[in-house]
């Protein structure tokens, strides 16, 4: 079994910056690290969507566009723990911002994914 959990929600002002933790364990994590390790989000009335990702192994990465230049993950394997620095905050970022792991490597890195996190809230004021 593993468990995500995600920490650094809040509330912040629009130009403002959060860094968002994910916090992997469980006995069985160690067979998740081959997969991608991924931030997604969802706002109320949408689709979640994501927003970026990194490979554990190699660091490698992949972001949203609208997210570019404003957010980056990170990836602390000493700690098997995940970050997003997000920066320049926008209205449209607010959404609850979930965690997510796979234990099989996909080609594509914004699907493939098995494991959650329970969210963590982040609002933009404008």
């Amino acid at each position: 079994q593993v468990q995500l959990v995600e920490s650094g929600g809040g509330l912040v002002q629009a130009g403002g910056s959060l860094r968002l933790s994910c916090a992997a364990s469980g006995r069985s994590f160690s067979s998740y690290t081959m997969g991608w390790m991924g931030w997604f989000r969802q706002a109320p009335g949408k689709e979640r969507e994501f927003v970026a990702a990194i490979t554990w192994s190699s660091g490698r990465t992949d972001y949203l566009d609208s997210v570019k230049g404003r957010f980056t993950i990170s990836r602390d394997n000493a700690k098997n723990t995940v970050y997003l620095q997000m920066n320049s905050l926008k209205p449209e970022d607010t959404a609850v911002y979930y965690c997510a792991t796979q234990r099989t490597y996909s080609a594509n890195p914004r699907t493939g994914y098995d494991r959650w996190g329970q969210g963590t809230q982040v609002t933009v004021s404008s």
